[in-house]
């Protein structure tokens, strides 16, 4: 199901209810943009920090923007054992424009034609997008609108204004005291936005928002001091109603908070998760403790079904998989041992489209399967823990459970580290070993001139240590062992491993500083002794 600005209103109570009821809620986000060109230094390394990476790429989420996010709640069917519906929403966003309120963002020419080689419907986005905010956009405009001082910023909205205004006025030349007009085409909070600006433009009118449109009303000015003072519609009213409609999906992001009960499953969901921080709760902290304590405060039970897959991929032998699709086809092959005794899942109603067709890359189609590949891969776990056959009555508090050591444990791309734990501090690395690369007759050599040398062996980081040595990473410990053992003995490239005590620039010029201070005290200590 396809949810735009026109229908987000209308859907909203179906859609909480869902969610209240729901077991768990699969999300998946598409962007205008993944990463930007930054400059080396900026680009995100196997040498990061979590903390590193987390100020690196918050730079891109900012720049960057929600296009379409994908909702597929999941509930388990009463009645019938290990069964589940999934009700699988498409949502169009696009940044609030009102008021003070007009963001910038950047497009990314790859990733534009990545999705609109998947069919992404950019006019959906651009014209039906729902508006959204974060707390601080939201009390800004807030106060702006009670207080009446707020002003257009879009010259589309600028003009399209004007227009009405010209059309109103001409109107009310000729009407008579009662008359009314319709002014159509006009929905959501744009239509509150001109009823205000009719309102204080023009004394002797009344506005009423209505299904066809606005209906515009002459009316004398004590009857409009009067409807001003005793309608239902009076201003005070509807200026709440404005910033309702101005808040779009930052409203649904509100109740998927309220419902922190259910898990939030995601594939490979980190980036998605500094988004919905940035763009519907709060600008992203510089502090990354204070991100990772955040977003567990909105999300205390967060599952990354890439984290989960990993180790069990190993495990069972599973063949080689590059994204999520793949995932989801091995899942629902013969090459699983639990695929006839696993869960049922059915698509409810209005999302059957799914049921006949794959959607790559549509946010709902992958929510989708982040839903199911998270019941396949714990009916999987299960099925490890007890046999075949002595498995006990199917539940979704059971495979929770046995994800138990996967929750809150979100994977990392290209890290010191492979997850972050949300929950508390963040594990050691175990990625292979720094290794240390020593270049001899090969004057101003630089990283990018050494990442070619290896690259087609194996792909290492690259940092340079000092003028004649670099730092090489990888994230497989058979290319460590393959480099070590390919360049030993190389007349030019020597390469060992790092040993920080050893090798650090800082560590030598400590040691050399504390040899020279020693000296000179021995010295003085000679020099100073008094003849016997």
């Amino acid at each position: 199901m396809d949810v735009g600005a026109d229908e987000f209103e209308q859907s909203l109570p179906l859609l909480q209810e869902l969610v209240l009821g729901a077991d768990f809620v699969g999300l998946d986000i598409e962007f205008t943009g993944l990463r930007s060109n930054q400059s080396r230094p900026q680009q995100i390394s196997l040498f990061d920090l979590p903390s590193e990476w987390y100020l690196k790429t918050r730079q891109s989420v900012q720049q960057f923007t929600i296009c379409q996010i994908g909702l597929s709640v999941f509930s388990s069917i009463e009645g019938e054992s290990n069964k589940y519906v999934a009700h699988s929403c498409n949502f169009f966003l696009f940044p609030t424009t009102f008021g003070v309120l007009d963001s910038e963002f950047s497009f990314q020419a790859s990733s534009v034609q990545f999705l609109n080689q998947y069919g992404f419907d950019y006019n959906k986005f651009l014209k039906n997008g729902i508006p959204y905010m974060n707390e601080e956009q939201e009390k800004k405009i807030k106060h702006n609108i009670l207080t009446g001082n707020w002003k257009v910023r879009s010259s589309l909205d600028k003009d399209q204004i004007k227009v009405v205004i010209d059309e109103v006025t001409r109107w009310l030349d000729l009407a008579e005291e009662g008359d009314w007009m319709t002014l159509p085409g006009i929905a959501g909070f744009q239509a509150f936005e001109i009823q205000l600006v009719l309102r204080q433009a023009l004394p002797n009118v009344w506005t009423v928002l209505r299904d066809q449109g606005i209906i515009v009303k002459k009316v004398s000015k004590q009857h409009r001091w009067y409807l001003e003072n005793t309608s239902c519609d009076r201003e005070s009213c509807w200026k709440e109603k404005i910033l309702l409609s101005a808040r779009g999906f930052s409203v649904f992001f509100q109740m998927l908070v309220k419902a922190q009960k259910q898990p939030l499953v995601g594939h490979n969901m980190m980036t998605d998760l500094l988004h919905l921080h940035e763009k519907f709760f709060r600008p992203l902290p510089e502090s990354y403790d204070q991100f990772k304590l955040n977003i567990h405060n909105l999300f205390p039970v967060l599952i990354d079904t890439k984290n989960v897959t990993k180790d069990i991929w190993k495990e069972l032998n599973f063949p080689r998989v590059s994204n999520l699709s793949e995932v989801y086809e091995v899942l629902n092959s013969d090459l699983n041992p639990t695929k006839n005794s696993g869960p049922v899942i059915i698509h409810a109603s209005k999302c059957e489209k799914y049921a006949e067709t794959k959607y790559p890359h549509e946010a709902a189609y992958d929510a989708f399967l982040c839903g199911s590949v998270l019941l396949k891969v714990a009916h999987l776990l299960l099925w490890r823990v007890h046999g075949a056959g002595s498995l006990p009555e199917l539940s979704f508090p059971l495979y929770l459970d046995v994800l138990a050591p996967y929750v809150n444990q979100v994977n990392l791309i290209r890290a010191g580290v492979p997850k972050i734990n949300f929950s508390g501090p963040d594990y050691p690395s175990i990625r292979p070993p720094i290794l240390l690369l020593s270049v001899r007759r090969w004057p101003g050599v630089s990283e990018q001139q050494v990442y070619r040398e290896f690259q087609n062996l194996c792909k290492f980081d690259v940092r340079r240590l000092s003028r004649s040595q670099f730092l090489l990473l990888t994230n497989k410990f058979k290319d460590a062992r393959s480099i070590l053992r390919e360049y030993r003995g190389h007349p030019t490239l020597q390469i060992s491993l790092y040993r920080y005590w050893r090798h650090s620039p800082d560590i030598n010029c400590l040691l050399q500083v504390c040899g020279v201070v020693a000296t000179w005290a021995l010295l003085a200590l000679v020099l100073g002794r008094p003849d016997p």
